[in-house]
């Protein structure tokens, strides 16, 4: 039971507590730019960048993540028989 809370967090190098608080900084901040989003297609005039970006930001954060997520992997070779077509 412990493995399935703590497997992924260790896959991105964070304890529980900090992946909790990266996905939730991610969730709010998706909630907060999707309300504005719903303003801004009653009220034109308001939030007319925000969603936009917000998502770029967002964006960026989340590529930074998996590219520091991902390099142990890159870095390993692949074991095993080449597929030969």
């Amino acid at each position: 039971m412990d493995l399935s809370f703590t497997r992924h967090p260790k896959s991105v190098g964070e304890t529980y507590a900090q992946h909790m608080g990266v996905a939730w900084s991610f969730g709010f901040t998706l909630l907060g730019a999707g309300l504005a989003c719903l303003i801004h297609g009653v009220l034109p005039f308001a939030f007319e960048r925000t969603g936009s970006q917000t998502v770029r930001r967002l964006h960026e954060r989340l590529s930074n993540r998996c590219a520091k997520a991902d390099a142990p992997f890159a870095a390993a070779p692949i074991s095993g028989d080449t597929v030969r077509g």
